[in-house]
């Protein structure tokens, strides 16, 4: 009974594995790679690169804000950023802003790997903001 119940499950379930190739892009985006999308010089050096290269926004140092912006991007097959950056949760006081300039104008990374070729990868990088021991401004009496 336990191997009929089995063979009806693999039946009828042999359709949600197959693929129509009319329908798979020419192009396509992956989320999970063989080889994920690496910073040419490494994590440290990217790490370094964000630090030299974010200016943080004079409103969110007024107002103290402090926190990660989540972004996601398509690395190319080349290594390029695609353009359409997301932010998929951010701060706000311009944090977010901040954080999509200085990725849409990052250096290229070596691309994602899928049996062996280069191909375009979802890769999403979280940005953090911090201001040690921060104290918010307070408005002026008049």
């Amino acid at each position: 009974m336990k191997h009929l119940i089995t063979t009806i499950f693999l039946l009828s379930t042999g359709n949600l594995f197959a693929q129509n190739t009319d329908s798979v892009p020419a192009d396509p985006i992956y989320s999970f790679v063989e080889f994920s999308p690496e910073w040419k010089e490494g994590k440290e050096a990217m790490y370094a690169y964000l630090s030299a290269n974010i200016n943080y926004p004079k409103e969110a140092m007024t107002h103290c804000i402090s926190g990660k912006v989540y972004l996601q991007f398509i690395v190319e097959k080349d290594g390029s950023i695609n353009e359409d950056v997301k932010v998929l949760r951010g701060i706000g006081y311009g944090c977010d802003e901040e954080a999509l300039r200085v990725i849409k104008n990052m250096p290229a990374w070596n691309p994602g790997k899928q049996n062996g070729k280069p191909v375009r990868v979802y890769f999403n990088l979280p940005i953090n903001f911090q201001i040690p021991d921060c104290i918010p401004a307070t408005p002026k009496d008049k």
